[in-house]
């Protein structure tokens, strides 16, 4: 069975979502403190790629207008 980035990064991590134990969730909360972190150094890695959609490289170009196109898409624009 071939796992998707998205699963390997969810075992990885763990949960995350609180299930009224505080024990769990002190942990969860941990686990959602990682998850947010790397969701925030991704929109960063992906945001550099955006900010290059007016090169005049083609392969460039195209590479920074779909990273910028996803922050819109996303509503962060």
């Amino acid at each position: 069975m071939k796992l998707s980035i998205h699963a390997i990064v969810k075992k990885l991590v763990g949960q995350i979502d609180p299930v009224g134990e505080t024990r769990e969730d002190e942990e969860r909360f941990g686990n959602l403190q990682t998850m947010t972190e790397l969701v925030d150094k991704l929109l960063s890695d992906i945001d550099q790629v955006g900010m290059l959609r007016d090169r005049h490289e083609a392969s460039v170009s195209k590479a920074g207008k779909f990273a910028s196109d996803f922050f819109g898409k996303i509503g962060i624009l």
